[in-house]
């Protein structure tokens, strides 16, 4: 009797945990560290004050600086690695999006790293694919690692 209620408590465990586990979680190892911004488009427009940004990544908190040094915003990060494409979701603590989710996309090849997320609307939905044309809402954003 005894094993069968530790059995039936088991599982009652595993099922509460096994979601708990399948989460988003923080930035992973790969993307850990500064990246700074290369191109931008926002919204089929080239963005040049984007350029030179700093995104910082460290355990499940991002910030971002303008190329002056400046701190922009900052806040949480979730990544789901596993979604199609990578999702990525800034949840801002401070700066002007305070109180935000800029949901995303994103793609890391060696050293560059490209982000689409809806910063330029945070109205609306995770962007399907790396597009930031007119009227899209998104915004496509390549960066490089910072060199250390």
């Amino acid at each position: 009797m005894h094993r069968a209620i530790a059995v039936v408590a088991w599982l009652v465990f595993c099922a509460w945990l096994l979601p708990t586990l399948a989460q988003p979680v923080g930035a992973p190892q790969n993307l850990q560290g500064t990246w700074v911004a290369a191109t931008a488009n926002r919204d089929g427009q080239a963005d040049a004050d984007v350029v030179g940004h700093r995104l910082s990544f460290g355990g499940n908190r991002f910030a971002i600086q303008s190329s002056k040094g400046e701190r922009l915003y900052a806040g949480t990060v979730r990544v789901d690695a596993s979604a199609k494409p990578a999702a990525i979701d800034f949840e801002h603590a401070e700066g002007a999006a305070s109180g935000k989710v800029w949901r995303g996309i994103y793609s890391l090849e060696g050293d560059t790293l490209r982000i689409c997320d809806n910063a330029a609307n945070p109205d609306r939905n995770r962007p399907a694919a790396f597009d930031a044309r007119t009227g899209s809402g998104y915004v496509l954003v390549t960066f490089t690692r910072a060199k250390p």
